[in-house]
């Protein structure tokens, strides 16, 4: 279903993941819906990233288990490659990890909650005053991580958590946003989660994993509402839609 870069006739979206078989979930699945091919590239495995998104109509960077204050090579190349899709003003999409490069892009700071805590499973957020009447806010969203950013100079707060990690989705500029939780997490990504990581799920304010399974089944309509007009107002529909079958 994500294989679609290579036809010339449709508009591409740049997406970067960060493990082997990492998938864009549900916002790959979102992004073929409205008609955009999906370039992916992994860095961490020595994928180039392009030096303009000229000829992309976006871009999205995943989470991933590794730090936005790791010294890896290409962690420090993914942040300071964000400076492009920032100049340029195109749609870039962070999510956790890729929240987290944006705001040391801009100069802000990531660490882990000065008791330990992390936030694994559902967690509720509400809108902001900026953030209201953007879009439709779930009660609660689905975290997987163990550190925070700040809010950067230019940054606007559009949702905030009740827990550890008070800032959970900021927008930069007319189309940068950056999110701390989930939406593109899948039943099937659920379960390998919760299966591979399982030892996360010991850690302090981590959810035990019928919790996510039982969360999962009364936020996540929810969820897909929001990120359905997320991304309405995020990318749109590409200009050259075709309809995708099978």
């Amino acid at each position: 279903m994500f294989s679609q870069a290579n036809d010339p006739s449709r508009s591409r979206v740049l997406v970067v993941l960060h493990q082997e078989h990492s998938s864009p979930g549900r916002v790959g699945q979102e992004l073929v819906r409205r008609g955009f091919a999906l370039d992916i590239r992994k860095p961490r495995f020595g994928d180039r990233l392009p030096d303009t998104l000229r000829h992309h109509a976006g871009a999205v960077i995943f989470g991933g288990p590794m730090s936005a204050n790791d010294t890896d090579a290409f962690v420090k190349k993914e942040i300071d490659w964000i400076k492009i899709p920032l100049r340029e003003q195109k749609p870039f999409f962070g999510i956790c990890l890729g929240a987290q490069m944006m705001v040391k892009q801009l100069g802000g700071t990531v660490a882990g909650h000065h008791e330990g805590l992390v936030e694994i499973g559902y967690y509720p957020i509400h809108a902001t005053r900026s953030g209201q009447g953007m879009m439709d806010w779930p009660d609660k969203v689905y975290q997987w991580h163990r550190e925070g950013f700040s809010l950067p100079n230019g940054c606007e707060l559009l949702a905030e958590g009740g827990g550890a990690y008070p800032n959970q989705a900021i927008r930069y500029g007319p189309s940068a946003y950056g999110i701390q939780f989930h939406p593109e997490l899948t039943h099937q990504m659920m379960v390998r989660w919760t299966t591979k990581a399982a030892e996360r799920m010991t850690l302090p304010g981590a959810q035990q994993r019928r919790d996510h399974f039982a969360g999962r089944f009364i936020h996540d309509r929810f969820v897909r509402r929001w990120l359905d007009e997320f991304m309405d107002l995020w990318i749109g529909t590409a200009p050259n839609r075709k309809t995708i079958t099978g």
